[in-house]
C-alpha cells in the first residue's frame, strides 16, 4: 500500500528530489524504477511504497518540476514595476529561459509538455494546458489593469507566451541565442 501524499515522509521527499536531480540530467521518457533506485540509493519497491506506482512517481516529478519552473517565474515577474506593462517582463522572462543553467529543466518541461499531448491519460495528463494557464496568468499580472481584462490583453498574453515557447523550441533544437534572441526582443519591440 502507498503512502498517502497528504502526508509525506522526510524519505519520500529526499527520494522526490533525487529522482528530481536525476529528470533534471536524463529526462523522463526512459525512465526505469530499477536503475532510478540504484542511482539515487533506494529500491524499486521502496519508490512504489511512496508513490504508488511509476506513474504516481512521474506526476510527482512533474508537480516538482512546475513548482520550480513557477516560483522561478514569479521571482522574476515580482521583481519588475508593474506599470511598466508587458515588455519588460517578457524580456526577463526570455533571458532566464535561454540561461544555460535552466537547460535540464527546461528540456523536461518540453517533453512533459509533448507527452501530455500525446499520452492525455498517462501522468502527464493536463500538463501542457495547465502550464499554459500558469504563464498566461503570470503574464496578467504584468500587464496593467486596464490592459489585462480585454481581449486585447488576452491576445497580446497569448502571443508574448507562444514567442517565448516557439523561441525556446528553437534555442534548444539549434543553441542559437543570438538569433532566437534578437526575434523575441523583434516581436516584443512591436507591441510597445
Amino acid at each position: 500500500m502507498a503512502r498517502s501524499e497528504a502526508t509525506p515522509s522526510p524519505r519520500r521527499q529526499e527520494l522526490l528530489e533525487a529522482a528530481y536531480a536525476h529528470a533534471l540530467r536524463s529526462g523522463l521518457a526512459d525512465l526505469s524504477l530499477r536503475p532510478l533506485a540504484a542511482e539515487i540509493n533506494s529500491s524499486p519497491r521502496v519508490l512504489l511504497y511512496l508513490f504508488g506506482s511509476k506513474d504516481g512517481l512521474v506526476r510527482a516529478l512533474l508537480a516538482r518540476a512546475r513548482a520550480d519552473e513557477l516560483a522561478a517565474l514569479r521571482r522574476l515577474a515580482a521583481a519588475r514595476d508593474p506599470a511598466a506593462g508587458l515588455g519588460p517582463v517578457a524580456r526577463e522572462l526570455w533571458r532566464w529561459l535561454s540561461e544555460d543553467a535552466h537547460r535540464g529543466l527546461l528540456t523536461l518541461w518540453v517533453e512533459s509538455y509533448a507527452r501530455s499531448l500525446v499520452e492525455p491519460d498517462g501522468p502527464w495528463a493536463g500538463f501542457a494546458s495547465d502550464t499554459v494557464e500558469d504563464w498566461l496568468t503570470l503574464l496578467a499580472a504584468s500587464q496593467r489593469p486596464e490592459v489585462r481584462d480585454t481581449e486585447a490583453g488576452l491576445a497580446r498574453r497569448t502571443l508574448v507566451l507562444a514567442t517565448l515557447r516557439g523561441a525556446l523550441l528553437d534555442l534548444l533544437a539549434t543553441g542559437d541565442l543570438e538569433r532566437t534572441s534578437a526575434a523575441v526582443h523583434a516581436l516584443l519591440a512591436e507591441g510597445e
